[in-house]
């Protein structure tokens, strides 16, 4: 049987007791018992998400709610609403990773620039080679 330990949690405004550990026997479980809690963990896990498939279901429900008009007047209000949450959320670079960015693209638009010139170039000479 093994020994466990527990500690009690004492008011700091009485004396203190020389001794606040008792120790207790741990309650010792059988195979069967095993089984049993874990089945009803089980069912309490899978009563938990059902309730939290129907919360979403009707949030949803909720947030459709009410006529055509209603939604076709706050559909927009919402839109901005949820928008703003988003942008508030970004992390906003600051000005030295902002110009590290903006010279990346100015390489990029240069090399595409070029290759698309290079290809450009090689058709035309392809083209009037098998025109002439």
């Amino acid at each position: 049987m093994a020994k466990i330990t527990r500690i009690k949690a004492s008011d700091p405004r009485e004396k203190k007791p020389e001794k606040d550990i008792e120790e207790v026997e741990a309650p010792t479980f059988s195979e069967k018992d095993a089984k049993l809690a874990k089945k009803i963990a089980e069912k309490e896990k899978k009563s938990v998400e059902k309730a939290e498939r129907k919360k979403i279901k009707l949030e949803d429900k909720e947030a459709q709610g009410g006529s055509k008009f209603k939604r076709f007047i706050t559909a927009p209000f919402r839109y901005l609403r949820d928008s703003w949450r988003e942008i508030r959320q970004v992390r906003w670079p600051n000005r030295k990773a902002t110009w590290k960015m903006v010279f990346a693209i100015f390489v990029y638009s240069a090399l595409f620039i070029a290759l698309i010139m290079l290809l450009d170039l090689l058709f035309t000479w392809l083209f009037n080679l098998i025109l002439k």
